[in-house]
Formats: structure tokens, sequence, C-alpha cells
């Protein structure tokens, strides 16, 4: 049984925790790594992403607490390892947030978030270790497209961008233009990253989260084929036995039916 003293908030859950871990606990947590973990925090970082774009709060909720259960698991490894507690996480976490902040919790002023961005900057490269590269720290497992705006988001804040976003999308259509110059496949696929690098840039600059836009993207077109599907099959068609232009008007057609 749990102590009683600890059946409520963050104590509870750490107590929990540290129980499936133990000599008596679950078979599946205590066999558990840092390692073996990692693709479960992968997906529950993408489930929790999922609820986000419902919009349900209970989702959300239950979601954060997936998540949350990660780290606590993680944190729970490293304290029999005799590395560091959950405490030093928090406390880690929570004086990196105020020497971040010296306009809110000291008697630094700044006159707006762009500010904040460079002096956010700025703070970081007073942590790094000397010789370390302003992009050395974000994850090079991130998905590609994420992990480009988030470089590009880092050389921004040391001024390293185009002064107006029609600049960017002009270098789109020179992308383009030397993807149909290119000769050979390996060519050919170094264009086909430039390109798709000028796109991510253009998307930062408007403020759309291309992971995000890229996933409606394919939702809608998952949803409008499978509508196509079911026409065929209500009309006692095969779409195989379509002609690309038949298959291209009940593409329009579904465009027009399935919302998105």
């Amino acid at each position: 049984m749990l102590k009683e003293e600890s059946l409520s908030g963050f104590a509870r859950l750490k107590e929990i925790v540290a129980r499936l871990r133990g000599p008596d606990g679950c078979p599946w947590d205590r066999k558990q790594t840092h390692a073996s973990l990692k693709p479960y925090l992968i997906e529950e970082c993408y489930e929790f992403l999922q609820a986000l774009e419902e919009g349900s709060p209970q989702k959300l909720c239950e979601e954060m607490g997936d998540l949350l259960l990660q780290i606590m698991l993680h944190a729970q490894i490293a304290a029999e390892a005799g590395q560091f507690e959950i405490e030093d996480v928090v406390r880690g976490i929570s004086d990196k947030l105020i020497h971040r902040h010296p306009h809110v919790f000291g008697g630094h002023e700044v006159k707006g978030a762009a500010e904040v961005e460079v002096n956010w900057e700025a703070l970081k490269q007073e942590e790094r270790q000397e010789g370390d590269s302003l992009l050395s720290s974000v994850p090079k497992q991130m998905p590609a497209l994420a992990y480009s705006q988030s470089i590009q988001r880092r050389v921004t804040r040391v001024g390293f961008d185009w002064e107006r976003v029609e600049e960017i999308i002009d270098k789109v259509a020179e992308e383009v233009l030397e993807i149909k110059q290119a000769h050979g496949e390996q060519e050919m696929a170094k264009e086909f990253g430039d390109l798709l690098f000028t796109i991510a840039n253009v998307a930062r600059r408007l403020n759309i989260d291309l992971e995000t836009a890229l996933r409606s993207a394919n939702q809608r077109f998952c949803q409008r084929f499978s509508h196509m599907e079911e026409v065929c099959r209500k009309r006692g068609i095969g779409f195989a036995r379509l002609s690309f232009q038949e298959q291209n008007a009940l593409w329009e057609e579904a465009k027009r039916q399935v919302e998105g």
C-alpha cells in the first residue's frame, strides 16, 4: 500500500513510479531503460500534439499525464543509478527560467518580445561551452522539416535572416528552376533538399508550423481519397479501372464534398 501522507499531488505520482520500478513492482516497468523508453516518449509527444490539434481539454489533460509519466520514469531510472532525482530536474529548470528572464525576476527592462528573444540567445550563449555552435543543441533526431525550421529560428536570433519574406519566396522559384536543370538522381535529390529547406524558411516567416501544416494536408488527402473509394464502391466501379481524367474528376468531386 502507498503511504497515506503521499496520496496526493506530485509526491503520490513519484511514489507510484518508484513502486512500479521496485522489487515487488511491475515486471514491464522494472526492465525498462532510458534507451528502451525512447519510442514511447516519441509516441507520447505525437499524441500530445494530436490532442492540441483536436482542441479537447480533456484529451489534452490525459496526454499531458502520459507525457509526464515518461519524464517520471526516466527520472526514477536516473535516481536508481545515483545520478539525479526528479527534484534536481525541477530545481534545474526553475533556475534556468529565472536566469533567462532577468526582465521578470531581475531589474532588466525590455521593449517587447523581439528583444526578449535576442536576450534569451545571448544568455544561452553564456551557458554554452567554448567552441559550441549555436545549432549544436538542436536535436538532430527531430523530423527533418521541423529541424529545418528550428535551426532557421536559431540563426535569426543573431540577425542571420532575409529582410523580406518576398525575397525567400523568390528563392523558392529559383530552387524549382534548379530542379528542372538538375542532371542525375543525386543532383536532383540535393536540389529537392534545398527547395524543401527554402519552403520551410518561408513557412517560418509566415508563422506556419510546417509539420502541422503537412500533417493537415496528409489528413485531407486521406479523407478525400477515402471518399473517392467509397463513391466507387457505391457506383459499382473499380477505381483502378478509371482513366486518369476520370480519377481526377472524382478527386474534384471529393474536394467539394469533404471539408478541410
